[in-house]
């Protein structure tokens, strides 16, 4: 639940700024600066939780993006575009640190055999707050109003956060420790995976993109909801069948043999297919998806400096956004050329993530 907002925020404030009748592209701006300043914020705060606890900081973050997701519910969008922003961005920029801080924290509660499956059921489960997230949004806006869709993500996002707060494990103080100025960028391994990061992000946002160009092509806007879901359905599978392994791979293993298998899957889209091979053939990259952010987010845990997980997860967490705004763009400037132009997006980001992987595995190699 407290990270439904960064699912549902999107489009809940592309749907507000068209209902105080604003330019498409406002609105676009606004849900950008959102992203953006939450891809900024999350490593800040998360060095903050490697000093503190994740309770001390998770709380004040989420009443501070609450409230500017109320006010943002108040501001008229067209008439006041420069207070939208505003809050747009305080609102992503203190979005609660949940993700990383959680992900952090697995390895502390659960036994090093088990720390696979925790990390494929979260990846999983990551999956269910993006397939929710935006249909919630869009059945609020659509049975209420977009303002309430706003409002919905302060409390959702607030009672998250309390609800795990509350919990011992988010209160527990890291040991105090000397940390570098880099934090977890002084690792060499960490750098090749949040390289290989980015370029995994360029799938993710290139493909919603691609969804909603084979919609248009097609007359069939019910496609561009559909596609996403089919590789959310694969990642759920994939996922699952993942923490069913008793004995995983290495991370300088798994990493380059998922993300290869991963980048595999993306060449069948180039195929300008019927509307249900479309449908199946997404449901195949979809299968890696959450083995693939599994083997990311256990390696990232694993190669950063001590003292440094929670800031290493988030950075992580925001490269992966970074490459999903890249990634949008690069498709939309594609998608002008057809079908296999705009497929092809993913596909480059998804073989050079695999190629990084492969190349810089011996960094990825644990001691």
């Amino acid at each position: 639940m407290g990270r439904l907002p960064a699912a549902m925020a999107p489009i809940a404030v592309l749907l507000a700024a068209r209902a105080d009748h604003a330019p498409t592209a406002l609105g676009a701006v606004l849900a950008a600066l959102y992203a953006l300043a939450g891809a900024i914020g999350q490593p800040l705060l998360g060095r903050v939780v490697d000093r503190s606890t994740l309770a001390a900081v998770a709380v004040p973050a989420a009443a501070v993006s609450g409230a500017a997701f109320i006010a943002l519910a108040f501001v008229d969008c067209a008439a006041q575009p420069l207070a939208a922003a505003v809050l747009s961005v305080v609102a992503g920029a203190a979005t609660p640190p949940l993700e990383a801080g959680l992900r952090a924290m697995w390895s502390r509660l659960v036994e090093p055999r088990h720390h696979h499956k925790v990390f494929a059921l979260d990846s999983a489960s990551q999956e269910v707050v993006f397939v929710a997230g935006p249909l919630l949004a869009t059945a609020v806006c659509l049975l209420a109003s977009p303002d309430l869709a706003l409002v919905a993500c302060a409390v959702a996002g607030s009672a998250g956060t309390l609800a795990v707060a509350a919990r011992p494990p988010a209160s527990v103080r890291s040991p105090a420790r000397a940390v570098h100025w880099l934090g977890p960028l002084r690792s060499t391994g960490l750098l090749v995976l949040l390289t290989a990061s980015v370029f995994f992000g360029v799938t993710l946002g290139s493909f919603t993109v691609l969804a909603l160009s084979y919609a248009d092509r097609h007359h069939e806007g019910w496609l561009a909801g559909v596609l996403p879901a089919a590789l959310s359905f694969g990642s759920l599978v994939g996922g699952a069948a993942w923490a069913k392994l008793k004995r995983p791979w290495s991370s300088s293993r798994a990493l380059p043999a998922v993300g290869t298998v991963y980048a595999s899957g993306f060449a069948v889209l180039l195929l300008p297919a019927p509307p249900w091979l479309m449908i199946t053939a997404s449901v195949l990259p979809g299968l890696f998806l959450a083995p693939w952010l599994a083997s990311a987010f256990a390696a990232c845990d694993a190669l950063a400096p001590s003292g440094t997980a929670t800031e290493a997860a988030a950075w992580l967490i925001a490269v992966i956004g970074l490459g999903q705004a890249a990634g949008t763009a690069a498709a939309g400037q594609f998608s002008a050329y057809g079908h296999t132009a705009t497929a092809a997006v993913p596909l480059l980001g998804a073989a050079l993530a695999a190629a990084a992987l492969v190349a810089g595995r011996r960094q990825l190699s644990l001691p």
